[in-house]
């Protein structure tokens, strides 16, 4: 059975919370998810909970850099070649260990500020194993990648607490 590309795009809250849905349902019918965090830390709250549903595997943020606008150059380098690797194990672990579903959380971020390589990324899901379903998310999806997806679904901010001036809360955007 051949596997889809989702991407979950937009500027509204919901991205990643709608690609672990994903996950979530499909290890509850008894498959194999592998999720990648790019431009995160493992402080949030889906992490442990993730990592305790039996299916489900979430590569550990080993390296944090905080916001890409506050990089320095060195640590834009640093990022780079971090995440590059971080899609490369990603990608070779999801084949290796037959898993069902691959979620790349923040990808397009990643490759719209050159932290992972879009192309390297392109041939991946151009090349990807034929049960291999995969789900991306993030902002401005590039115009080739969401041509590459089967799903793209826009999530738009109509309203957010954030806007007047209200910050992250654990537990719902953290």
């Amino acid at each position: 059975m051949k596997g889809c590309v989702h991407i979950y795009c937009g500027d509204g809250k919901g991205k990643t919370t709608a690609a672990l849905g994903q996950a979530v349902r499909a290890a509850g019918r008894g498959k194999k998810v592998l999720i990648a965090r790019f431009l995160k830390t493992d402080d949030s709250g889906e992490v442990p909970v993730l990592s305790s549903i039996p299916g489900i595997t979430v590569l550990p943020c080993e390296k944090t850099f905080g916001f890409y606008s506050r990089m320095s150059e060195e640590q834009k380098k640093e990022a780079a070649g971090y995440y590059g690797s971080l899609l490369e194990e990603a990608w070779s672990r999801a084949e290796a260990g037959h898993y069902d579903m691959l979620v790349l959380d923040e990808i397009m971020a990643a490759c719209r500020y050159g932290l992972a390589d879009e192309d390297r990324l392109l041939k991946k899901l151009r090349e990807r194993p034929d049960g291999l379903e995969v789900v991306m998310t993030g902002r401005d999806p590039s115009e080739v990648l969401a041509e590459q997806a089967d799903y793209v679904s826009e999530i738009r901010k109509r309203k957010h607490p954030f806007d007047c001036g209200l910050a992250a809360r654990e537990g719902i955007e953290y």
